[in-house]
């Protein structure tokens, strides 16, 4: 069985329901049948610049920086509660199309979802950035992917047609934001839904194969 889930790296959320899809696939009998498969999604596809997250969200929803702030701490208080420890405070936003990339290319080496966590973890807990070439060649490192390796795949054009690929099927699947999950290709899950939701969801999929 299959599940594909469509993320942006710059994604709270995403990381919440990545967390909450991996418990919930703890406790279940299949597990070792199970694929997951990372699919790209851009939040911000005409980003060519990066700014500071809270003034583009304050911009974003005609609200203050002090309300942002405060969003960004809710956020905050429901990653805590999966074991994430979130510092939002300096964080930065911009085009994350080479950041998918990469992770597409990290399938083929079988560091994909090492990367996903290792990129999650980098921007939400240590406000590092994933927006340059040079950002994301020393976080692949630090996973121990060879650097000169990640940055042949970034300074060359390679999984430019799959990233978009993957971002139009979200389209047509009607996905308008992420995280989204889909189990193969049948069962839908929108947004970080609670953990009950995905052990439902899962084993749903499950005897409706069998």
């Amino acid at each position: 069985m299959i599940i594909d889930v469509w993320s942006d790296v710059v994604c709270p959320w995403c990381f919440i329901g990545k967390k909450r899809l991996e418990k919930a696939l703890e406790g279940f009998e299949h597990k070792e049948q199970i694929t997951i498969r990372h699919r790209a999604f851009q939040l911000q596809p005409d980003a060519a610049e990066t700014v500071p997250t809270k003034k583009l969200l304050a911009d974003k929803y005609r609200v203050s920086e002090t309300e942002v702030a405060a969003m960004q701490a809710n956020v905050c208080a429901v990653a805590d509660g999966e074991g994430l420890c979130y510092n939002l405070d300096e964080t930065l936003s911009g085009n994350t199309f080479d950041a998918h990339r990469l992770l597409l290319w990290a399938e083929t080496i079988g560091k994909q979802d090492e990367l996903l966590t290792a990129m999650y973890s980098g921007y939400f807990e240590s406000s590092k950035p994933v927006f340059s070439h040079q950002d994301l060649c020393a976080i692949a490192e630090s996973i121990g992917i060879n650097p000169v390796e990640a940055m042949n795949v970034l300074e060359s054009a390679d999984f430019t047609d799959e990233v978009i690929a993957d971002c139009n099927l979200a389209n047509q699947l009607g996905a308008t934001g992420v995280p989204f999950f889909v189990v193969d290709m049948k069962y839908g899950i929108s947004g970080a839904q609670p953990l009950e939701h995905f052990v439902e969801t899962i084993n749903a999929a499950w005897n409706e194969k069998d």
